[in-house]
């Protein structure tokens, strides 16, 4: 701690050691004067390592005890947290400085109408420019490529000058008292555009934003939009996101769309406003045609053809075979020693009956249960593992609904859970940062990690190495040696990691993408880890990833509809299109070759094959779909295969897949096998195993469903 000279007991804490750094990787923001070399004189306490005379300013201020502890007492720099985005307010302003029109800038953090976060630029010109309507709009989307969406100011200010204090620096509280005298800055042009146009826009921003009303000069991110609602709108209207951030009310938005001087930065699909709006002569707007769709419905197949199916629909689940198996959402699967899953899941069924779904048991979570559930098959036993917004995480026996343990964490729980190799301890994370390593048999806590954000990602349990993987809103990958009980490698992602990563184990890769847009590959073979490679794919990724059994490729949906395939060596090499965003993972299975299975918020189910990325066949399902699907791997005959979707709106629907042989390429035939309502939404990827499906819904309940055949 360097001690004050009016406070010899308090003063700024430096760090030092090997693992100082002077910078961040692949991107050089901090300033010198953060790194320092100080002799020891300057310290009031001990320094130990006295090879390192290299000493990181943290901006944190302490009081030193008399036994040597120090107390943190607050910071010296502007480090804030914006909706869950820690972000330095110093590097906003220097990004900002560096525009060419611009001589000087302040950024403030604020807290407007129901405690959102927002951030205010202040904005003074170079000599001889004047500020006029479209400035804003201008340098918001010049930001766009240096800054991550969610460090772009929310509303921009011009200023002859910024206040000064007597010190000589930036009276920030005096900012927004100099706001009074601006409104000729942001006067809009009387003249209101196409009016269908604008009426369509108002109403996708209302949709996002969970307003009543919008007025035409409302800014999509003063009223609270964020990246997500951003997504969501954008893919709504058919635009690229860059122009949102670039015309933020509906009002600039409809004029960019129609001015034939201005350049967007992407297509437009003018059918989403309604088909008969001409464009201006002139308007450098492209039109785009509508996604593809399966130009006609397959045709039925004759019972008589159809073989014996082989699926368990009812009675106990034995695992008598089975010494131990964990399964997650999207076909994750991992194996125990001795795993033999033989026939202990079917039983036969003939002809071609439909079926139903009935409620088998439930349990109580006392909140929403948004997390997808994690099943152990363990000592010739069954259990679910899952957690809830009450805190509440169980263990709960399959086959009864027995709950066998319950812990309360510190922080609402909507990740999925992971369990070690040996099957010795579950790991879980919370809003409040943890991540729980907890005992499988009894719930009892091992150890506790703290992260810097809210941690959303399933973890990814790396066996060879004794490691958990982790992401985190605070924005880093986690590596976590489980046996040490410590962290041995943190990476900063530049955005926050929703999604778990993947690991190729024959390679030693490990991928994982975030809400930046990026996904990054990682060479494990040696410690200190290297990234190998970063691919930005245009869009934020929500849904965990994917890694192809086929042939190593990394499966990845964007939040913009997209679904793309990236080789080991980064490039894309292909992109299929849903009709709406995707907020989850893609399904795998060996049981349903060569296909990936992707759930839109379109209300579609789509099959791209995996070596092509060709649309196979597309399934109209009528709810928005915020899950991942299931593909029960519990079918002898290979020709048809059960999948179970999830509605946001609470449909458990599970579908049959049939392939139509003897024709020219593969026709499929998918049709609704049985159905079940629920009394709430259903945010919660399923897991379906042997006719038995385990979801969460947001009704408090977690339950276990069953598939009866309707005789």
């Amino acid at each position: 701690m360097l001690a004050g000279e009016n406070a010899p007991n308090c003063g700024e804490i430096y760090v030092s050691g090997l693992c100082i750094g002077t910078g961040y990787f692949n991107h050089d923001i901090m300033p010198l004067n953060t790194v320092k070399k100080l002799p020891e004189s300057y310290f009031c306490c001990s320094v130990n390592e006295k090879e390192s005379q290299l000493y990181f300013k943290t901006g944190d201020f302490a009081k030193q005890l008399p036994g040597g502890d120090l107390v943190f007492i607050g910071r010296n720099d502007r480090t804030v947290k914006v909706n869950g985005n820690r972000m330095a307010l110093e590097e906003i302003e220097n990004t900002i400085r560096t525009h060419e029109d611009v001589g000087d800038a302040a950024v403030i953090f604020k807290h407007g109408e129901r405690e959102i976060a927002y951030l205010e630029a202040y904005v003074v010109l170079k000599s001889g420019l004047d500020s006029d309507k479209s400035l804003s709009s201008s340098l918001r989307g010049w930001l766009v490529d240096k800054l991550p969406l969610a460090m772009i100011p929310n509303r921009f200010f011009f200023v002859d000058s910024l206040p000064m204090s007597s010190s000589g620096k930036v009276d920030r509280e005096s900012l927004a008292s100099l706001r009074c005298s601006m409104s000729d800055v942001f006067s809009e042009p009387e003249q209101i555009p196409h009016g269908n146009l604008l009426q369509t826009i108002k109403e996708a921003f209302c949709d996002a934003l969970l307003a009543e009303n919008i007025n035409n000069h409302d800014d999509f991110f003063t009223m609270g939009g964020d990246s997500i609602s951003a997504a969501h709108t954008c893919h709504k209207l058919g635009i690229n996101m860059k122009l949102l951030y670039t015309f933020p009310t509906p009002l600039k938005l409809v004029t960019a769309l129609l001015d034939p001087k201005i350049r967007v930065p992407a297509g437009v699909d003018m059918e989403v406003f309604g088909g008969g709006l001409q464009l201006p002569k002139g308007t450098l707007l492209k039109t785009s045609k509508p996604h593809g769709r399966l130009s006609s419905e397959l045709s039925e197949l004759d019972a008589e053809n159809h073989p014996h199916k082989v699926i368990k629909l009812d009675g106990d689940l034995n695992v008598d075979n089975i010494a131990s198996l964990a399964i997650s959402r999207g076909n994750k699967v991992m194996f125990g020693k001795n795993h033999n899953l033989g026939k202990s899941f079917q039983e036969t069924w003939h002809g071609e009956p439909k079926g139903s779904i009935r409620k088998l048991w439930k349990v109580h979570m006392e909140s929403c249960v948004d997390a997808s559930p994690l099943i152990v098959v363990r000592e010739n036993d069954m259990f679910v593992y899952i957690g809830s917004h009450s805190h509440k995480f169980v263990c709960i026996k399959a086959s009864s609904g027995f709950v066998q343990w319950e812990v309360q964490l510190e922080g609402r729980v909507e990740c999925s859970a992971a369990i070690l190799g040996d099957f010795s301890m579950v790991v879980v994370g919370c809003y409040k940062g943890k991540i729980y390593f907890l005992n499988s048999l009894d719930g009892s806590i091992s150890w506790t990690f703290l992260t810097g954000g809210e941690v959303k990602s399933q973890p990814v349990v790396d066996r060879q190495r004794h490691l958990v993987w982790c992401g985190s809103y605070d924005h880093t990958l986690y590596a976590l040696d489980y046996k040490g009980y410590c962290c041995v490698y943190k990476l900063d992602c530049g955005g926050s990691i929703y999604g778990s990563p993947a690991i190729n184990e024959v390679d030693e890769r490990l991928y994982f993408a975030s809400t930046n847009g990026c996904m990054t590959a990682l060479s494990l073979k040696a410690m200190p880890f290297s990234v190998l490679w970063m691919q930005d794919l245009g869009a934020p990724v929500f849904g965990s990833l994917s890694i192809s059994h086929n042939n190593g490729n990394v499966i990845c949906c964007l939040v913009n509809g997209h679904v793309v395939a990236v080789d080991v060596n980064g490039s894309v090499l292909w992109r299929g299109i849903t009709g709406g965003p995707i907020f989850a993972g893609p399904c795998l299975s060996r049981s349903l070759y060569n296909q990936v299975v992707i759930c839109s918020r379109d209300g579609a189910v789509y099959s791209f094959g995996l070596n092509d990325g060709n649309l196979l066949w597309k399934h109209e399902f009528g709810d928005p779909i915020s899950s991942s699907a299931y593909i029960d791997e519990n079918l002898q005959d290979h020709s048809d295969r059960l999948i179970c979707v999830c509605g946001s709106s609470g449909s458990v629907v599970v579908l049959r897949i049939k392939l139509l042989d003897g024709s020219v390429g593969d026709k499929y035939v998918v049709e609704e096998f049985g159905r079940l309502d629920m009394e709430g939404g259903v945010f919660s990827s399923p897991v379906m195993i042997g006719g038995r499906i385990f979801v969460g819904c947001r009704d408090d309940y977690m339950y276990g469903l069953g598939i009866q055949i309707d005789q």
